[in-house]
């Protein structure tokens, strides 16, 4: 079969009046199509070109050799000439010959594109007779010889990776930028598309794009495009739709993070193209840069560390793809010395040795054996998966070099403490597989790991760790014996560790501390009876709190945390274990505090005062005694048992405890203040309250005054209403507190009472009053008459004023008279 071919020229103009046509084709050709061939194999000579080369300058005009993608998915493989300009000097003439190649097809006999330049079938001018030559193939002109490309690759060294990486881009996606290359002479542009041809998967060779000669770059569709040093100038930073390569006395634009494209480039530079077609026949991926790294390896090629790395990984997912002889080349070249290795290296190494060990000889692999090891120890940082190591793994031989070799710098890592715990337990294992006795270095790296682990557990508890931990016997039982000593210090965090890091114990080993925190967890989770529980944990420490207190306080720690016991519970604490054990194992300040801090309403709280005050006599200080003595006043005032000057003593105790936890004050206010409003307060009592002027303690006796038992009382006790009348309306230069207190307690206490008496109980009131005095029962009558609020208010601001006018001081205050009357 005829291939379709196309001549074009640029000539005097024709019978249509234009001086570019095409000048011959093979019939049956789409009008359309002739179109869009014709804006792709036109030709500008180059801007410095002479007006009138002669036949030498001629031959070096640039060649634009092409190969095109059509709108309609065909192909067209061109090859542009100029050819001189007319005698009249009117016409620049060139001529283009063309093979159309129809939708998915490829060249003749499926050869590649690139290697149609300089076939002689090419033809320099039009056909005798405007009718194309028949032309059944297109053979190659064998001007690609492998030396002749491999010298050219030499000679570019410096963009080859780049310019494959660029290449991959555009196969992998056809939105990437295409490829602008600079070069003197267009053979040079053919030879990168050549070596291209190499490098690509035969089918991405096949539909590669290019031209190796343009003068408008921007209008080129190929995906290659060659342009001379006259037109690349200021094509360095082209737009983002371009990748510049600059040949011709440029430099590379970037170093290459692509290990296929450096393997590519280690390829040909190493004079051994023929490893492309190996590799494409162990590929699964076409790009994937281990299959090409690890036949380049097998070659005796040299790679960087990525490409190494690429290659173990790749070896360790393929090994039976590679074969036995190709696996122990490979070994062997990637356990050769390297001073370039990065930590993902050591990483991907490791896991090929890993995945070979115990699947080849072990003498296969002693290079590689020999390098991760010392990697590993050389190295500054952790190397992933060397838990995985296996005791068989070395020969005998090969073990005894390497402990002499490795000795002082396993020691010397294993005793680095700045190293995080992993690193120095990676090494020990190592120590111990290469038998390098550091025995005498485990106590401080037991204790460096003990206090990570405590501090971050996940982060402290590594595979290295965790491997260490569960083969060495000497180190687990420091290990758990150093965390032991750190649980009594900070038991919380001890259990934090536990929840997380299981550690077995072994029953040989006291470990009275972690036995704790392991246990605390399990039975707080229910809640309930805190003091039960404080008990189960103390018995899963396995020695008496009597005979070791401190056990007592990791109990408490782990079971109150940050919180204070109740009072309840510190009276029952103390009761159990005995104000001894509680001074030796200093909680004996939580109980102190569980009294210091109750509220006002724990009724314990009192009790817990006074056994304190008894258990812990030579330890308190004066603060706190005077609090707790204020906390058993309290008790004794609830009780009926407090000896007299109730007030005075509240008031000198608690100037004597200052500063005073607040509870303190209402528990000893709030009972003074309960007392006070009895019906068996003694005489003056209640006036040192009035005159004291402490807002607290007058505070607290106008909150008893307004609770429910004093209310009740009011309505049912006509002689504690009348009480109360007299007392909250006296002593009305006692000072603003009591004068707000008093007031208040008349209009929002005992006035809602008096209106709700019936007549028969406000008589009686009225008649207890009259007891005390008759202006007291007239001046209730006056208070409980309707309307009559507003008089008696503005009658107890008067005295009020009268009172802050003439001084009111503490000293100046008479006590009242029997009748109460104070004016």
């Amino acid at each position: 079969m005829s291939l379709t071919q196309l001549h074009y020229t640029s000539a005097p103009p024709g019978p249509d009046g234009s001086g570019f046509r095409f000048t011959a084709l093979t019939p049956g050709l789409p009008p359309s199509l002739l179109k869009e061939a014709e804006q792709l194999i036109g030709y500008e000579p180059p801007r410095d070109a002479p007006p009138r080369p002669t036949d030498a300058e001629l031959a070096a005009f640039p060649e634009a050799f092409s190969y095109s993608r059509l709108s309609d998915g065909s192909w067209l493989l061109a090859r542009t000439v100029y050819t001189g300009v007319d005698h009249s000097g009117r016409w620049g003439n060139f001529h283009a010959h063309a093979l159309h190649l129809p939708t998915d097809t490829t060249p003749p006999r499926g050869a590649l594109p690139i290697t149609a330049w300089g076939s002689p079938q090419w033809a320099g001018r039009t056909p005798d007779g405007g009718v194309p030559e028949p032309l059944e193939t297109l053979p190659a002109s064998g001007r690609f010889d492998r030396d002749g490309l491999v010298m050219f690759a030499a000679a570019r060294s410096p963009w080859l990776a780049g310019f494959f990486a660029d290449l991959r881009g555009l196969s992998q996606d056809e939105s990437a930028p295409r490829i602008i290359v600079i070069e003197r002479n267009s053979a040079d542009v053919a030879r990168w598309i050549a070596l291209a041809s190499t490098v690509l998967p035969r089918e991405d060779a096949q539909r590669l794009t290019f031209t190796t000669y343009t003068r408008r770059p921007e209008l080129a569709r190929q995906h290659v495009i060659g342009v001379l040093p006259e037109v690349g100038q200021g094509l360095t930073d082209y737009d983002h739709r371009y990748r510049v390569h600059d040949c011709a006395g440029g430099k590379p634009r970037e170093p290459v993070a692509d290990a296929w494209a450096e393997a590519a480039a280690v390829i040909w530079l190493g004079d051994a193209p023929e490893l492309f077609r190996e590799a494409a026949s162990l590929a699964d991926d076409r790009f994937a840069p281990g299959p090409l790294a690890c036949v380049a390896l097998c070659a005796g090629l040299e790679l960087g560390t990525t490409g190494r790395a690429e290659a173990a990984d790749w070896a360790h997912s393929h090994r039976e793809a590679l074969g036995e002889e190709r696996l122990h080349r490979l070994v062997a070249a990637l356990g050769a010395p390297a001073g370039d290795r990065t930590d993902p290296e050591r990483a991907a190494l490791f896991r090929l040795f890993t995945a070979l060990d115990g699947r080849v000889p072990v003498a296969s692999i002693a290079p590689l054996a020999a390098l991760v090891l010392t990697e590993a120890v050389c190295s500054p940082g952790s190397v992933p998966g060397l838990h995985a190591l296996r005791p068989d793994a070395l020969t005998e031989g090969l073990r005894q070099r390497l402990a002499g070799e490795l000795a002082p710098d396993l020691r010397a890592g294993v005793a680095d403490g700045g190293r995080g715990a992993s690193r120095p337990l990676e090494l020990l294992r190592i120590a111990d597989l290469l038998g390098v006795d550091c025995s005498d270095l485990l106590p401080e790296v037991a204790r460096r790991l003990a206090h990570e682990m405590l501090a971050a557990p996940e982060k402290a508890h590594t595979p290295a760790v965790r491997l260490a931990v569960e083969e060495h016997f000497t180190l687990r039982t420091t290990l758990l014996g150093r965390l032991d000593e750190l649980a009594a210090g900070d038991p919380l965090a001890a259990a934090r560790l536990l929840t997380r890091i299981p550690l077995r114990f072994a029953e040989s080993q006291a470990l009275p501390h972690l036995r704790m925190c392991a246990e605390a967890p399990r039975v707080t989770a229910g809640g309930g009876d805190r003091v039960g529980v404080l008990n189960a944990v103390v018995r899963a420490s396995g020695v008496s709190m009597f005979a070791d207190p401190l056990v007592l306080r990791t109990a408490v720690r782990l079971i109150w945390q940050d919180s204070t016991p109740t009072a309840g519970e510190a009276r029952l604490m103390l009761v159990e274990a005995g104000s001894d054990t509680h001074l030796a194992a200093g909680t004996w300040p939580s109980l102190l505090r569980a009294a210091l801090e109750g509220p006002e309403d724990d009724l314990d709280v009192p009790d817990l005062a006074q056994n304190l005050l008894r258990c812990f006599t030579e330890n308190l200080t004066p603060r706190q005694r005077a609090s707790l003595l204020l906390l058993e006043l309290a008790r004794d005032l609830r009780s009926g048992s407090a000896g007299p000057g109730w007030t005075d003593r509240a008031m000198s105790l608690r100037a004597a405890a200052e500063p005073v936890e607040r509870n303190v004050v209402e528990h000893a206010f709030g009972a003074l203040a309960y007392r006070l409003l009895s019906t068996d307060c003694p005489d003056g009592e209640l006036y040192a309250l009035i005159h004291s002027r402490d807002p607290d303690l007058i505070g607290a006796y106008g909150r008893v005054a307004r609770s429910r038992p004093v209310r009740d009382r009011l309505r049912t006790d006509p002689a504690y209403a009348a009480e109360c009348f007299h007392t909250w309306s006296s002593h009305p230069q006692a000072g603003g507190a009591w004068q707000e207190t008093r007031a208040e307690l008349l209009d929002s206490v005992l006035r809602p009472v008096a209106r709700d008496l019936s007549e028969t109980d406000i008589a009686a009131v009225e008649r207890c009053l009259e007891r005390t005095g008759v202006r007291w029962a007239e001046e209730f009558r006056a208070w409980n008459r309707p309307g009559a609020f507003g008089r008696i208010g503005r009658r107890l601001t008067r005295r009020r004023r009268k009172s802050a006018a003439e001084g009111d001081r503490w000293g100046e205050v008479e006590p009242p008279r029997e009748d109460g009357d104070l004016s």
